[in-house]
């Protein structure tokens, strides 16, 4: 392959990664909701330690573990602050849903996240 074909092909497999990162990202806010509804932290280090486990299972290279698993922890933070990041934007609405003097009519759905 030439170099403009061997950097289209990258591009186009930034693209499909880009879309997969998406996916992910929208499962785990999902799992951060069943969190909050089940009163389960946010941080399962032992969850944590079985997708490294399996993301390296799988790691048929020329990626060494090492590397793709520098890369799943940080893929692993990133997904971790979208979860507080969602949970926290949802308890802020419901405050200031249920604040004085801001009735709109509506109530804000449960999360199940309660102290």
């Amino acid at each position: 392959m030439t170099l403009e074909e061997l950097r289209k092909r990258i591009d186009e497999l930034d693209q499909q990664l880009v879309a997969a990162l998406n996916e992910r990202a929208k499962a785990a806010i999902h799992v951060g909701h069943l969190k909050a509804a089940t009163s389960l932290p946010v941080y399962e280090p032992a969850r944590e330690k079985l997708v490294l486990q399996n993301v390296r299972s799988h790691n048929s290279g020329p990626l060494p573990d090492v590397e793709l698993t520098h890369i799943y922890e940080r893929i692993i933070d990133v997904m971790r602050a979208l979860q507080r990041n969602e949970l926290a934007s949802e308890r802020n609405a419901q405050a200031a849903a249920h604040a004085p003097g801001t009735d709109t009519g509506a109530q804000a759905p449960e999360t199940g996240n309660k102290q």
